[in-house]
Formats: C-alpha cells, structure tokens, sequence
C-alpha cells in the first residue's frame, strides 16, 4: 500500500527481513507480533511455492502504518483495519467516519483539466453512510437528489469524488433554503450543454487521425470551462440587478 493506496512495486521479502526493516524504527516488533497481525486480517503476505511468506513492500509499508498507530495514537486493530480499508478506497481516514481527501474538492472555479479524464481520482469509493457523514444530507435527501439525476451510485453502490461533491455542494444550497427538486434544473441544463459539446466536437473525434480523440476531448474540456465562465457570468450580473447593485 503506497500513500494513495496502490500496491508498491519491489521484490518479496522473508518475514526475517521484514522484520530487519521494522527493528530500527519498531524495537519491540517481533516475528510473532507479525504472524499476529497477519492472522487479525491487517496484513495478507503472499505464499511461495513452498508455503513461506513472501511480503512486498506495500505490506511493509501497511505494517509500519499499524505499529506506528499502535504506538502513537494507541488506535486497537479494528479501527486501524477501518482506516486501511478506508486508504484502500482512496480516503482519509477518520473518525467517526473516513472523509474525501482535501486536495479533491474544488477551491475555485472549474478549469479544462476538471472536465478531462475519469472522476478525481478515480480510484476513490466512498459508501453511502460515508457520503451521508461527509457531506451532511439526510438519507432522504440523497434519495431525492438520486432520484432527480444529480447524484448516482457506480456499480457496486460505490460513490465516486464527483458525486460527492455534487452532494456536498447540494447539502450548501439545501441548508441555505433550496429543496433537491429546486436543483433538477441543473442537471437539465447540464445535460443540454454537454450535448451542444459533444456535437460541437464530434467531426474532430471522428476523423482518422490517432489523436483526433484526444484533440476532441481537449476542446471539449476547454469549451466546457468557457461556458461555466460565461454561466457565472451571467448569474452575476442577473444578482446585480437584482440586488441594486
């Protein structure tokens, strides 16, 4: 396990040389202690051949998370096994309830490189009570928000960092006076919009060339920011005359 969860590449290790790479900063780990942890679900070596352990540096780095948060935070393994899990799926973990990572969530406006690629980053999934947790919506709530379009679950109930945002956002404007059926104009314009897009790009994605697909989503991410620029534009000056100002 690497900081944003994916295996780290490298050569299997003996649990003797495991061990060696922990001493200096675990002098009290030993080679049961690491047996233990293994049979409590924390760690899962590979077997060779032969039936001996064989520990990539992903579980060393997993080891050393769970001594250090032995040691420092005094955590017992089944929240450290919950914080893991929580890694795994691309989160921070927490209590009471792991949390999207910072850096995710937008500060500002959206650029091209919001609208390039899978959602940011792709490898986060958050389950439904941690999406409720992180963002505050009740459970009805989030039904009508589903149930309008502008929240949906990928296959297998996961909830990717894009739809939590939306439902962050969402939970904003609710607490602010709105009702979810107050934002199903959105999700309508939104689909219109990305529709214009789509055809404004698709004779380049559709010519020969090997990167027309690439050039294509690359004006379409650029096209998508210049519109979201002029829509808040818009909505500032409607404010302005709305307000006096």
């Amino acid at each position: 396990m690497t900081a944003a969860g994916s295996p780290a590449a490298g050569p299997a290790l003996s649990i003797g040389a495991v061990l060696a790479r922990l001493k200096p900063d675990f002098p009290e780990v030993s080679i049961s202690k690491i047996r233990f942890l293994e049979s409590e679900g924390l760690v899962e070596p590979q077997r060779s051949p032969g039936g001996y352990r064989q520990f990539l540096p992903a579980d060393v780095e997993r080891l050393r998370y769970v001594l250090a948060a032995q040691r420092d935070h005094y955590l017992p393994l089944r929240v450290i096994k919950e914080q893991l899990d929580a890694i795994e799926r691309g989160l921070e973990p927490g209590t009471p309830s792991p949390r999207l990572p910072r850096s995710v969530m937008p500060a500002d406006g959206p650029t091209p490189a919001d609208f390039a690629g899978p959602a940011r980053p792709a490898d986060v999934r958050m389950t439904r009570v941690e999406l409720l947790a992180e963002c505050g919506l009740s459970s009805e709530q989030l039904r009508e928000l589903e149930s309008y379009g502008l929240v949906s679950a990928m296959a297998g109930g996961w909830y990717d960092v894009d739809n939590a945002a939306i439902a962050k956002i969402a939970a904003e404007l609710i607490a602010a006076g709105l009702e979810p059926r107050h934002l199903r104009p959105m999700r309508t314009a939104a689909e219109r919009e990305s529709s214009l897009i789509s055809q404004l790009v698709s004779a380049q994605a559709r010519q020969r060339d090997p990167d027309a697909k690439e050039r294509a989503g690359a004006l379409a991410a650029q096209l998508a920011a210049t519109m979201l620029q002029v829509h808040s534009l818009l909505v500032k000056t409607d404010l302005r005359k709305h307000l006096g100002g």
